[in-house]
């Protein structure tokens, strides 16, 4: 039916039948949190599936950004981006910690490397950067910066599930990096979350932290959060993992068919699949110029709603723009021009491992008429 909506996104549900036979193996087990069986298989098959040495699961995406910071004793000033989700930034918030925003690379929304440097001051710790829609930052570039300076980089993964760079994996880099298990991530554990960091010693103290600091049953070893993942939230991502190569390679189906429908279409841009990437589709933004469309990116996005194909203006505003961080310094307009542009011509398409080809045709003649 043409009035179907098609959504933005859809989250990628395990078979049912095969996730209740762990929910009676969990019933029968009656362990359902805190370091569980099935908790301990599924930071054993991420660890493997992700290429990382060391990796522990969260109860969501945010708490792993604000643990590493605590873990890593960041204070002071982040050097971080203002084109993102809102909890890039609350996580440096949340722990006392000064955001410093600067300007993004327009070739692929990241953070902007040669607009770190000028940002440093001596009250800075640390750099926050973002993998955009999964596309790898500059990672050499900055560590070269964060080296140079002594300072530490968390990454923010939560779009980069199992993208990797020449057959290695971008999790790997810098001290800490964060992934996001929501469900509308190309992997879900419905809420979930988890953090890669690079030896044993790390892994035990982020263990310790994210269980109110228990080291034991009587010592606490630092002030901890609670932020574990259940064990019924472990098996379904389990589950989960098994058909998420498929589900990215239906993404990846969709991004061409988009790609060759759009490409002729002036005033509409989106990105390219960079050189020995293996991307995961998580997102498919395209960016309106106004004046060479012929309509407003806003404009364009009501239509695309009226069609009931709803797109998202992902990330628009800019956290930069919010009330909570619209008076520091570093969030003046004139400072992120390119952050602006990015945000103010945004659209994300429909894109998941369910939509159809009459879905994605609908998409796309909503742009294209």
């Amino acid at each position: 039916m043409e009035n179907n909506i098609i959504t933005v996104t859809s989250p990628l549900l395990p078979d049912l039948g095969e996730f209740e036979k762990y929910l009676e193996d969990i019933w029968d087990r009656k362990w359902i949190t805190n370091n569980g069986y099935y908790h301990k298989q599924l930071e054993s098959a991420l660890a493997e599936y992700l290429k990382v040495p060391y990796i522990s699961l969260f109860t969501n995406g945010t708490l792993p950004l604000i643990t590493a910071l605590q873990a890593l004793r960041i204070t002071g000033e982040v050097i971080t981006t203002p084109y993102s989700f809102v909890a890039t930034t609350h996580a440096l918030w949340w722990n006392g910690i000064k955001p410093v925003f600067v300007d993004i690379d327009p070739a692929t929304g990241n953070i902007d490397p040669e607009k770190i440097e000028a940002a440093i001051t001596p009250k800075t710790t640390a750099i926050m950067p973002v993998h955009v829609y999964g596309k790898p930052c500059k990672t050499k570039e900055i560590q070269e910066i964060a080296d140079k300076y002594g300072l530490k980089i968390i990454y923010d993964a939560a779009h980069a599930f199992g993208v990797e760079v020449d057959g290695k994996s971008i999790l790997n880099e810098g001290d800490m990096s964060t992934l996001s298990f929501h469900a509308t991530k190309v992997f879900n554990t419905i809420e979930g979350g988890a953090m890669v960091m690079h030896d044993e010693k790390t892994k035990k103290r982020i263990d310790y932290l994210k269980n109110f600091g228990f080291a034991g049953e009587t010592e606490v070893i630092a002030p901890g959060i609670n932020s574990k993942m259940d064990e019924m939230r472990s098996a379904y991502g389990l589950v989960n993992l098994k058909q998420v190569d498929k589900a990215i390679e239906s993404r990846r189906q969709v991004a061409i068919k988009y790609r060759a429908a759009l490409h002729n279409v002036e005033g509409i841009t989106f990105f390219d699949d960079m050189p020995g990437v293996r991307h995961n589709y998580s997102y498919f933004p395209i960016f309106v110029d106004a004046e060479k469309y012929g309509m407003t990116r806003d404009e364009l996005y009501a239509k695309m709603k009226s069609q009931n194909v709803l797109g998202r203006r992902y990330f628009y505003p800019l956290i930069s723009e919010f009330t909570t961080y619209r008076g520091l310094e570093s969030a003046n307009r004139e400072n992120l021009p390119n952050a602006h542009k990015m945000a103010d011509s945004v659209i994300c398409l429909p894109m998941y491992a369910g939509l159809t080809d009459e879905d994605v045709e609908r998409g796309i003649k909503t742009i294209i008429k």
